[in-house]
């Protein structure tokens, strides 16, 4: 095998939950020794900018999206839109496909790692002598249960598609009524999602994903088997240290109160709750007698999210809690020591931020994406997270059960509390233990080169 370094190029779907965790693969491929060439919209460049830690190997390679109808003017990535216009992202990034092969012409990088957006680039590099890998920032349990060759052939989501090797992992009646919706679900141009994500792994020449062997290595040795092609972990893409401090108001905020004792509630960039559902969420969090820290989008038809409040309810909480529209630093608040329990959606970038910090996990998975599944193995399988109990029909939760879930996890004469707890504390350890992740990065590395060079005559 050829040890030399290699020129790998980028192209994540334009969602910042997708830019920001392939930038942090990037950094731990730049920081041996190889040369990235990271394509990202041209005005989105400058809020990575800081998060490039290896700027004389990590390069920018700006694409202008194209205008497509129905998209706002100067619109780029999912952040722009409602998510009711991510299809029109998809259409724009579609148009890109010729600069792409102009770029990659010019750049003449080993291998790109796509995502499951540009399901065609496998066809233009294959074209072009250059190898694909699709790399999904989403688990493989969930492309394992949602989109293997096993599912496409039994469409009963109620179960896990045969031979998958978990069979603790059951959806609701409602999660299951929209995922077959989801099934159906054009996402630019008239191709159906599911077709970006099972058409970009067939043509690609290896699969990748974030994690280790340690938690997902069941399911990657299922989707081997399933796709027939190579598929490599690179790692649980530990955030490294931020350089950054906790802002000022945050820092003196939770200064105020004991260890472990605040309540840190976030629910996604992206994700906006209904009025009545982020109504019985914060009184859950009053209910619980605890100290809070809320970061929530307002729901979709109010400008403030003070005005989408119970009524009552500031005046109530005062001090102890509070509830906030805008951005937070969150990984900074979670490393925080006053932060005890962390509420959330359950994103991949948000579990690994919450795993290698000493808060407790409770489970509010919204519709979408790899929510669902990493919400049942977090809570099931390895068993570090307490999931809020929601309706089966509707999926609606209640104060009383966003309390219920927060009080298993704080409770030390709790059982399931102590299980959840001694779990995230072996989890941890394993996440932080000396050269575990860059065991698992360099292992990546070399499967990347026995892609690249093998065959390469």
């Amino acid at each position: 095998m050829n040890a030399e370094s290699l020129h790998i190029a980028m192209y994540p779907w334009f969602a910042m939950g997708h830019l920001t965790p392939f930038l942090h693969l990037a950094n731990k491929l730049a920081k041996r020794g190889h040369k990235i060439s990271f394509f990202i919209p041209k005005r989105t460049q400058a809020k990575l900018e800081n998060l490039n830690l290896h700027p004389s190997l990590i390069t920018f390679v700006p694409i202008s999206v194209p205008h497509v109808d129905g998209l706002p003017c100067g619109a780029e990535t999912t952040s722009d839109v409602p998510s009711s216009l991510f299809p029109l992202i998809a259409s724009a990034t579609d148009l890109t496909q010729k600069d792409v092969e102009f770029l990659l012409l010019e750049l003449k990088p080993h291998i790109v790692l796509f995502d499951f957006a540009t399901y065609w680039l496998p066809n233009l590099t294959r074209r072009i002598g250059i190898k694909s890998l699709q790399y999904w920032i989403i688990s493989p349990a969930t492309i394992g249960y949602m989109a293997s060759p096993a599912r496409e052939r039994e469409g009963d989501m109620r179960k896990p598609p045969s031979g998958f090797p978990d069979c603790s992992i059951k959806l609701h009646e409602h999660e299951v009524k929209f995922f077959a919706a989801a099934r159906k679900l054009e996402f630019g141009n008239g191709v159906l999602l599911y077709d970006r994500i099972s058409v970009g792994a067939d043509l690609a020449d290896c699969i990748g994903f974030k994690g280790c062997r340690e938690i997902e290595g069941p399911y990657v040795d299922y989707l081997e088997t399933q796709f027939g092609k190579p598929v490599f972990l690179s790692g649980p893409l530990v955030p490294e240290s931020s350089n950054s401090t906790l802002e000022a108001k945050w820092g003196e905020w939770l200064g105020r109160f004991k260890a472990g004792s605040v309540i840190y509630c976030a629910l996604g960039s992206e994700n906006s709750l209904q009025k009545n559902q982020l109504q019985e969420l914060v009184l859950g969090l009053e209910l619980t007698g605890m100290p809070f820290l809320a970061a929530l989008k307002p729901p979709t038809e109010f400008e403030c999210l003070e005005n989408a409040l119970p009524e009552g309810f500031k005046q109530r909480v005062q001090e102890r809690g509070i509830v906030y529209g805008g951005w937070v630093q969150q990984q900074l608040i979670l490393a925080h020591p006053s932060v005890g329990c962390f509420i959330t959606h359950c994103g991949a970038a948000s579990l690994t931020e919450a795993l290698v910090n000493q808060c407790q996990l409770v489970l509010l998975p919204r519709l979408g994406s790899d929510f669902i599944i990493n919400a049942r193995t977090m809570g099931g399988k390895l068993r570090v997270g307490v999931e809020v109990e929601k309706g089966e029909e509707d999926g609606l939760f209640t104060k009383e059960s966003v309390c219920k879930a927060v009080k298993i996890v704080m409770d030390d004469e709790n059982e399931l509390g102590r299980e959840v707890r001694a779990n995230h504390i072996k989890l941890r350890n394993l996440l932080l233990s000396d050269k575990f992740e860059s065991s698992c990065v360099d292992a990546f590395c070399h499967k990347l080169q026995d892609i690249i060079f093998s065959n390469s005559d």
